[in-house]
C-alpha cells in the first residue's frame, strides 16, 4: 500500500542538489564515495527512547568490556540530564560494525533545545527517526524531521517500544509516512527503511512480530540506507564549526565535519578561520586533532573529508565559523537557528539574604558566565540592561532558560530572575507574538476541563477526537506561548494528573490580547526572621505554604499561595508565649500541613510581573519586587 501512495509524491531531486555547503566557487567534481563511513544523527520526540536506543546500539557494537559496569542512558552524562530524564546537549560517539565506522550523534528531543538539533544535522548524511509504537509522530517529531528533510537527509524509521501491550506498528508507520508527505519529502526520502525495536530489551527486527535479540537490524539499516559521504579530498579544506566543547588542559575545542580536503594537526599557518557572516579571515593553527572512537576520542595527525572531528588551538573559535585553506578561502553558509521566543531577566541578587550561600555575586562575574554560554548555545541571546546589574536573556522556551539557571546556581552563582516574557515582533505592520502547537491526550471524563482551560487562555482548537485505543480524547490547539507558561501545572490539576501534554513552537501570529490574571494571590512574610511552628500554624489557614519551621525569611518574601485573589502578609515568625511551652509545641508541630514543593521550574511558572525568583546554590525563594506595595497592590 505504501508503494502506491509514494508514487504520488513529487519526483526526487538528484542526490547532492538538496543543499549547498559554501558560498565560494563550486567544489571540484572528482567526488569520492566513502563506503567505510556513515554519519548519522538520532532524532525523536522527547521520551520516545532515543538515548536508550543509543545504549543498545553501543552494546551491540561491543563498545563496553564484558565485565564493565554500564549505567543506563550512558550518553546522558550531564547531571541535569540524568535528573530530568531528558537529553539537553548533543553528544558524539563512534562504533565499528562490519568494517564500517558509524559516527553517531545523540540529539535532544525537547522542543526548547531545538537549536542543538538544527546545527548538529549539518554534520550528518542521514537520521534515525525514532517513534513510539503507541504514540506515533508527535510535535517534536515533525520539527526534527522537517529540518532533516530540508537538508536533503535520508531517514530510517525506528518504531521503538514495540513490546508495549498497546503497540500499533501499522498505524505508526502510516502516520509517519503521512508526515513525510506533508513535509514535502521527495520520492527517495519517502522510500525510507523501517526497523522495529525494543531498545530497553535490546531487540530489533524488520518485522514487528519477528525480533532478534540484538540491534543488528538497526545497524544493518544504517549501512544499507544511510548514504556514505560524497567528498573531494583534493579540494581546499572546509570545516563548519557546529559545536564547541571544553577541556581543562587543551581549552576550547571545535567540533565539525570536514566537508572537503584534508585537515592536518600541527600544520602551522596553512589554514585560516573565516567568520560566516562578514567573511573576516584570521590565521589559525590546529594544534590537536581528534576523531571519535567509541565513547571517547582518538588523536590523529590528519582527517580527510567526511570525518567528524574535534580540534584544539583556536581559543576564540565560534559556532558557525568555517575553517578554510588560507590560499583558497571558501566559507560555508553560516548556521541559521530559529530565533528565541521567550526572555527572562538575570540580575544581581539584592535580597536581605544575598551572599550567604553563593560566591559568584557581581554583575561582572554574571556577565562573563553568560558570554561564555553564548560560545556554544547558539539559540541563546544576551542583552545588558540599562541598570548595569541585569541582563535580558532570551531562549527557545522557559525550560531552555531554567536549565541554564540551574547550571549557574550549581556553579556557585546567586541570581534574581524575572518572570518569563514572550518576545513580541512586528510582522508586516501587525503586532505579533509566538504561538505553540499543543497536543493533549486525556481520559474522556476530563476532556471538557481541558477545553475550558485552553479556551480561557486564548487557545484556538485545531482538532479533537477519540484515540484509537482506550477511553481517551485528544485535542490539538494553537496557544499563545505566554499562555502555555504555567499551563502544565494547571492542566495536571484539572485532569488529576492524567493529561499527556506535548508542545512545539508553531509560528508568530497576531497578538491575542490580555490574559486572565492569576486566580490566587501570594502569602508574604510580614517581617525578617525565622519561621516558627506557631506562626506557620496560624498562617496555613490562609492558604498553602512553601515555608517550614526554621526557614529564614524576609519581609515580602513569598511564603505561600493565598486561597483568594490578592496578596496578603502573614506573620510566620510569630513566637508562642513561653507558658505551658512543651505541650503547646507538640500540638503545633503535629498540626502543620506538609509544605508545597518549590522547584526552580515551578517558581518560574508561578511568578508574575511584580515578583522575582531568588536563586542560590542552596535555596530557591520567591519575593515581591521592591516598591510593589506602593502601587496599591498589597494588603498590609
Amino acid at each position: 500500500m505504501l508503494s502506491s501512495v509514494r508514487a504520488l509524491v513529487r519526483s526526487p531531486l538528484p542526490r547532492g542538489t538538496a543543499r549547498s555547503f559554501h558560498r565560494g566557487a563550486p567544489l571540484r567534481m572528482g567526488l569520492e564515495k566513502l563506503e567505510g563511513l556513515r554519519n548519522v544523527a538520532i532524532v525523536a520526540h522527547v521520551d520516545h527512547g532515543k538515548t536508550t536506543l543509543v545504549d543498545a546500539m553501543l552494546k551491540e557494537a561491543e563498545v563496553f568490556r564484558a565485565n564493565e559496569a554500564v549505567e543506563e542512558r550512558v550518553m546522558d552524562s550531564n547531571d541535569q540530564e540524568r535528573e530530568r530524564g531528558i537529553t539537553i546537549l548533543a553528544k558524539n560517539a563512534a562504533v565499528e560494525y562490519k568494517g564500517v565506522k558509524i559516527n553517531v550523534v545523540d540529539t535532544p528531543g525537547h522542543a526548547d533545545f531545538g537549536g542543538e538539533v538544527e546545527r548538529i544535522l549539518n554534520m550528518v548524511d542521514g537520521v534515525l527517526l525514532v517513534v513510539d509504537s503507541v504514540e506515533g509522530p508527535k510535535p517534536q517529531t515533525r520539527f526534527v524531521l522537517k529540518k532533516a528533510l530540508e537538508l536533503g537527509l535520508q531517514a530510517v524509521l525506528v518504531v521503538n517500544k514495540i513490546d508495549r501491550p498497546s503497540a500499533r506498528p501499522d498505524y505508526v508507520v502510516d502516520k509517519a509516512f503521512d508526515l513525510f508527505v506533508e513535509l514535502d519529502a521527495n520520492d527517495e526520502q519517502t522510500d525510507f527503511s523501517i526497523v522495529y525495536a525494543s531498545a530497553l530489551q535490546g531487540k530489533s527486527g524488520v518485522e514487528p512480530d519477528d525480533l532478534q535479540d540484538n540491534m543488528a537490524p538497526i545497524l544493518d539499516a544504517i549501512i544499507e540506507s544511510i548514504p556514505p559521504p560524497m567528498v573531494d579530498r583534493e579540494a581546499p579544506v572546509q570545516l563548519l564549526v557546529a559545536n564547541i566543547d571544553f577541556d581543562d588542559f587543551k581549552g576550547k575545542l571545535g567540533i565539525g565535519r570536514v566537508r572537503s580536503g584534508v585537515l592536518k594537526a600541527n600544520d602551522k599557518g596553512s589554514f585560516g578561520a573565516m567568520m560566516g557572516p562578514d567573511d573576516t579571515m584570521r590565521p589559525i593553527a590546529v594544534n590537536d586533532l581528534f576523531v571519535y572512537d567509541n565513547l571517547g576520542r582518538k588523536a590523529v595527525t590528519e582527517a580527510a573529508a567526511g570525518e567528524i572531528v574535534m580540534f584544539s588551538g583556536v581559543s576564540d573559535i565560534m559556532i558557525g565559523e568555517t575553517v578554510v585553506a588560507k590560499d583558497a578561502p571558501l566559507p560555508m553558509e553560516p548556521l541559521e537557528v530559529e530565533e528565541p521566543t521567550v526572555s527572562m531577566s538575570f540580575a544581581v541578587n539584592k535580597s536581605p539574604l544575598a551572599g550567604k550561600e553563593g560566591d559568584k555575586l557581581t554583575s561582572r562575574v554574571i556577565r562573563d558566565r553568560l558570554m561564555k554560554e553564548l560560545d556554544r548555545n547558539v539559540a541563546l541571546q544576551v542583552e545588558p540592561q540599562d541598570s548595569g546589574d541585569a541582563f535580558k536573556v532570551s531562549g527557545r522556551g522557559p525550560l531552555h532558560l531554567t536549565v541554564l539557571i540551574e547550571t549557574m546556581r550549581r556553579e556557585g552563582f546567586e541570581l534574581e530572575i524575572g518572570p518569563p516574557e514572550v518576545i513580541i515582533k512586528d510582522v508586516d505592520g501587525v503586532k505579533s507574538e509566538p504561538f505553540d502547537a499543543l497536543e493533549i491526550q486525556v481520559p474522556d471524563e476530563y476532556a471538557s476541563n481541558v477545553v475550558d482551560l485552553l479556551n480561557r487562555r486564548k487557545g484556538e482548537m485545531t482538532d479533537m477526537g477519540k484515540t484509537e485505543t482506550g477511553d481517551f480524547t485528544y485535542v490539538k490547539y494553537l496557544l499563545p506561548t505566554r499562555s502555555s507558561i504555567g499551563l502544565r501545572t494547571n492542566m495536571l490539576s484539572a485532569t488529576r494528573g492524567t493529561a499527556v501534554i506535548d508542545s512545539n513552537f508553531d509560528s508568530y501570529r497576531p497578538f491575542a490580547g490580555d490574559l486572565e490574571a492569576r486566580e490566587k494571590g501570594s502569602l508574604l512574610a510580614f517581617e525578617d526572621g525565622e519561621a516558627t511552628s506557631f506562626g506557620l500554624t496560624g498562617a496555613q489557614d490562609r492558604g498553602q505554604l512553601f515555608a517550614t519551621p526554621k526557614t529564614s525569611v524576609y519581609k515580602d518574601m513569598i511564603v505561600g499561595v493565598h486561597q483568594r485573589p490578592g496578596d496578603l502578609r502573614v506573620n510566620i515568625c510569630k513566637q508562642k508565649q513561653l507558658t505551658n511551652m512543651r505541650s503547646a509545641t507538640k500540638g503545633i508541630v503535629e498540626g502543620l500541613s506538609p509544605p508545597l514543593e518549590l522547584t526552580l521550574d515551578s517558581a518560574v511558572e508561578y511568578i508574575t510581573n511584580d515578583e522575582l525568583v531568588e536563586v542560590t546554590p542552596e535555596s530557591i525563594r520567591m519575593c515581591k519586587k521592591p516598591g510593589w506595595d506602593k502601587k496599591g497592590k498589597g494588603k498590609k
